[in-house]
């Protein structure tokens, strides 16, 4: 009997503990949903206090999407109630204030906050109907339809757009016509083929680009590859993308160039090729085989079992490399000229150069070829090549060329302004 009562008083114990354990984990979680919700609450509370109401409401309506009825988002519809009216009153205010300015460069404010007002009840729609347990109400959401404003105010911001872009369009200024671009290619976007608003972004965007003519100059003793020139020249392939400047190799026909830019070759200097020698001696220990392992007397050393204990041989090697390298360079010196077209004035210079180096190793050996270092193998597989010609040498200064030249370009702008 004195077992079996000790062991229901362990099942007892293991039990209550159970329950315990059950009810201390109930309680840590909703003491977390308690800490969240507040700080949620809080949050919202200053954002309201602070004027950002649509924050406060975007706040609200997302703790709401889930279990809107529960106790405890009661204090999130009254944020809600709360953010909403004074947001609505705040643009209904302003809207009242910019009509009376009567301000044409106000239409788009007008607009945008029609939108908002709409879009800030849609927001809340889906919640409703959001009931207030202490008060026995629904909270209460003064919708209106705000659709006769958002038409009437987005047609005279189009005809706004429309009549102020084409006022643009006349100036000789491209930053101002780049305005007008702008301002057509939202009207476009606001009120799809509205006039000929198309065909005026086409204007737009012709009187708004800076065309440039791109030239080349050997002032150099050596001829300069066509294929190389033809290759600088062609700034499509520098990746510039630049929305508002156009590169002409060649010039056109009833092209206005505004810009003039021009690599000018100063100097090319190609070194002598060379061959130069070089002899030198390698040496290494490898390992070859095994051998007994012996004592400070000489005597053949064993392990426990009395097995005689094996350690590596090593053995030294060497080999004599006869190492010849083929060498040739360029250097590229030019300058890169920025010129106004329309005064024919000389607005920027920047220096260009570049070398290209031509190498080429390779090594004959006498001897055990191990004793070098492993990384060094290639060298003797390899065999002397010809010499590329000097032509085939500038052509190789090219790509470095090229990539220079583009880093001129985009980091010191033709227009500043």
């Amino acid at each position: 009997m004195k077992d079996c009562n000790g062991k229901r008083e362990t099942a007892s114990k293991k039990y209550i503990f159970a329950l315990n354990l059950t009810f201390m984990k109930k309680i840590t979680t909703l003491f977390i949903f308690l800490v969240l919700v507040s700080c949620g609450v809080k949050q919202t509370t200053n954002l309201l206090a602070s004027g950002e109401y649509d924050a406060a409401i975007d706040n609200a309506v997302n703790s709401l999407r889930q279990n809107k009825d529960k106790k405890g988002k009661q204090d999130y519809i009254y944020l809600l109630e709360e953010a909403f009216a004074k947001a609505k009153d705040r643009d209904l205010r302003q809207i009242n204030l910019l009509v009376k300015d009567a301000n044409p460069q106000k239409l788009e404010k007008i607009y945008d906050t029609y939108i908002l007002l709409h879009n800030r009840q849609e927001q809340i729609r889906p919640l409703l109907p959001l009931h207030l347990m202490k008060e026995n109400r629904n909270a209460k959401f003064e919708f209106d339809d705000y659709s006769d404003q958002i038409v009437s105010s987005k047609n005279a911001l189009a005809k706004y757009l429309y009549d102020n872009a084409k006022a643009l369009l006349l100036t000789k200024d491209k930053m101002t016509v780049r305005r007008a671009y702008d301002d057509l290619v939202y009207l476009e976007q606001l009120s799809p083929n509205f006039k000929d608003t198309k065909k005026l972004i086409d204007e737009a965007y012709a009187k708004g680009t800076d065309y440039v003519s791109v030239s080349m100059k050997n002032d150099t003793k050596m001829v300069i590859p066509q294929d190389l020139q033809r290759d600088l020249l062609d700034f499509s392939t520098y990746g510039l993308n630049d929305k508002w400047t156009v590169y002409h190799s060649n010039k056109q026909k009833n092209v206005a160039y505004d810009y003039g830019i021009a690599v000018n070759f100063k100097d090319i200097l190609i070194s002598p090729e060379q061959v130069k020698e070089k002899q030198f001696t390698k040496e290494k220990q490898i390992k070859d085989g095994l051998k007994n392992l012996l004592d400070a007397r000489g005597n053949v050393v064993k392990d426990s079992l009395g097995n005689i204990i094996k350690v590596d041989k090593f053995k030294t090697v060497k080999v004599d490399i006869y190492e010849f390298r083929q060498f040739k360079s360029v250097l590229v010196t030019a300058k890169v000229d920025y010129v106004d077209l329309k005064t024919n004035q000389l607005l920027e210079t920047f220096p260009l150069s570049s070398e290209f180096i031509f190498e080429n190793i390779y090594s004959n050996y006498r001897g055990d070829k191990r004793a070098a270092d492993e990384s060094y193998y290639t060298y003797f597989g390899r065999k002397a090549v010809p010499f590329p010609s000097n032509e085939q040498m500038v052509f190789d200064s090219g790509e470095d060329l090229k990539l220079k030249i583009k880093n001129i370009i985009l980091i010191n702008k033709l227009r500043k302004n």
